[in-house]
Formats: C-alpha cells, structure tokens, sequence
C-alpha cells in the first residue's frame, strides 16, 4: 500500500499521540495498548513482548497461588525493564495474599477483574503504592468504583473472549466515556484493527486493551493447533455459551465453537432430565452443570485439545490471519490508526483544493 509523505504521517503520529496522551502517561508506556489478561497465554513471554513493543503487558494471575504469581512476576521482570501489569480475580480465595506478592515485587498496576473490588483489598493495594484498576460493566457501576478511589477502569462488551456481559462494546463506550473523566478509561471488546482504536479514541478512550488479537503472536506459548483454530476462525465463530435453564445458570463466555461446545449442550440437557427423575438435587445439578468446563482451557491452550478443549475467543478472532511477532501486532495496529488519520486529512484537503 502506498504510503503518504512523510511530513503527513509524522503529524499523523503526533496527533494520535495527543490522543492517546493520558492512557500513555498512566501506563508508562509508548502505546495505550494493554493486553487482555487470558489464562494460560498471558504468561511471561508474551507479556514481556507486549511491554516492549511498547504496550502494556498484563499477567493472568487466575488461580495461581501467591508463590506461582511471584516467580510469573519476577521471570517477567527478567524479560522486561518497561512496565506490566497483573490480572487478579477478586474470587480468588488468597485474593490479599496476592495483592502482597504484587507489593512485594513492586507491580506498578494491579487490575482487579470478576467483581467489585474487596475493600480491604482495594485499600492495601493503594497504600502500597500500586495503581488499581477495575472493570465496569455499567455505568452506574463505573461511578461508584470512581468514587471509591479506583485509578482507572476497564470497560468490556459483550464482543470479548471468555466470561462476557451483556451489553455490547459500542454501547457501553458510548454509556461510559462521555460520563466519566476524573479517571482514564481503557475499552476492551472485539477490537481488532487501528481504525477502531482511533474511533474510541475520538469518544474518549485513554486507551484499549486487546486479548484475542495477541493469541497468535510468536510470542505466546498457546499451542500450534490453538493458533491454527483462531487462523481460521471467523467472527460468528466464537459464539457465547447457552444456557438451557434458569434453574442451572451458565455464566455466558464466548468461545470458538467445537464438540465440546455441543457436549455441554446435551450435559445440560442430561442433568435436567436427572434432577426432574429426582436423581439430582438442585445443589448436584447446578455444581455438574458448573464442573463442565472445568480445566478445558487448559486442554485447549496447552495441551492443543481444540476438539475437547475451551478456545476463548472474542469476536475479533475473524481479524486474525496469520501468526505475527508482538511487535509487527502493535505495529500495524498503530500504522492502521494513522492512515487513517492521513486519510481523513486528505479527504478533508480536497474540496478545500477544489474552492
């Protein structure tokens, strides 16, 4: 593709610079970029590559235990002297004991995902010096974490991979952004190109974050045939999962779907059956329905079981083609971001040049 003068993209740059300016400046980093944090693939290597391309790397802690998420820390810190973050799961039972273990090793941001922040949690975190961040759902939700003292905040549709809500990521920027300011937002949510970046930018995005995009970096340790699955993927491939009954919840989490897609279908369908036989008690019902999935990422990610395995992945799968280093990702992310900027420019130039 032809490029435009160097002049144009320079100020192109520039101005993509001023937009993004306040998520840079919070992060540490030369690109508002964070990534998603996705169990079993934000691990060391890739967020290392994240941070120095010149993004904003973010470990998934998920259920590590303080001594694990301390080694992950430290073996990342090896790899990179920029900037990273930690996912932490409020639910985690050691919740406290990771939040010290993030102190210990002096993190700069803790995000804390899956729920309100526990206070006393929350409090120990900033008074160790860590930024903290939290996810928003909905607005109203958005001010009460402002009020409380959250240094900045993640706002996620429906669009993502893994556990989603139920509003859509152009609902929510336009709910969310024009609403809160005191703090900067970052939007995550099928975001998959640098037009998109630059858009949410223009609404008032400090910044994005990006998981499903990176999975494929030659950096991530995600098996070959995981990869090969997000390749060919498209969009309406990654589907959310169903639930069949009320009585039985399903949290909703989107993934590519499979055979074990289908299997937990007709296991919904089999305990229902079983618990209206009187076989099953609620409590049974509801903890096999909720067992299902349990360690099916893992088959997935590391041991290359697509068939059998959770492939989590956001809708922006469709906008992955190829396996590429981390670096040519943010890359290209931010060369689509100032073409187009170049182009609207131009665009705006021409009935000027016709007057």
């Amino acid at each position: 593709m032809d490029r435009a003068p160097a002049t144009e993209r320079s100020e192109a740059r520039r101005h993509l610079g001023r937009l993004w300016h306040r998520g840079c400046e919070f992060l540490g980093v030369e690109a508002a970029i964070m990534g998603g944090a996705m169990t079993w693939v934000s691990e060391r290597h890739l967020v290392s590559a994240i941070s120095n391309a010149g993004g904003f790397g973010v470990i998934a802690c998920g259920s590590m235990s303080p001594e694990l998420l301390g080694r992950e820390i430290a073996a990342t810190a090896s790899l990179t002297y920029r900037p990273f973050g930690v996912n932490l799961i409020v639910m985690h039972p050691q919740l406290m004991a990771l939040a010290e273990t993030c102190l210990e090793h002096k993190v700069s941001h803790v995000v804390l995902a899956g729920g309100l922040p526990p206070a006393d949690v929350f409090r120990r975190l900033k008074q160790g010096g860590a930024k903290v961040m939290g996810f928003a759902p909905a607005l109203a939700i958005a001010k009460k974490l402002v009020r409380s003292g959250i240094d900045g905040l993640v706002i996620e549709g429906m669009e993502a991979g893994g556990h989603i809500g139920a509003v859509s990521t152009a609902v929510l920027a336009q709910e969310i952004l024009p609403a809160i300011r005191d703090v900067p937002v970052f939007v995550a949510g099928g975001i998959g190109r640098g037009e998109a970046i630059l858009s949410l930018l223009e609404m008032g995005a400090a910044g994005v974050q990006l998981g499903t995009r990176f999975v494929c970096a030659r950096e991530s340790i995600a098996h070959p045939r995981f990869k090969q699955a997000f390749i060919r993927a498209a969009a309406r491939d990654a589907v959310p999962s169903v639930q069949l009954d009320p009585r039985f919840p399903v949290i909703p989490v989107r993934a590519l779907a499979n055979k074990a897609t289908d299997r937990f279908m007709e296991t919904q369908r089999d305990v229902i059956e079983r618990f209206e036989r009187g076989e099953l008690d609620l409590k049974a019902a509801q903890l096999e329905i909720e067992h299902f999935w349990a360690g099916a990422l893992r088959r997935a990610v590391v041991d290359g079981d697509i068939e059998n395995g959770s492939l989590m992945a956001g809708q922006s799968v469709g906008l992955v083609s190829r396996e590429q280093s981390t670096q040519d990702i943010v890359t290209e992310l931010i060369d689509q971001a100032v073409d187009a900027l170049v182009a609207r420019e131009n665009a705006r130039r021409v009935p000027e040049a016709a007057g």
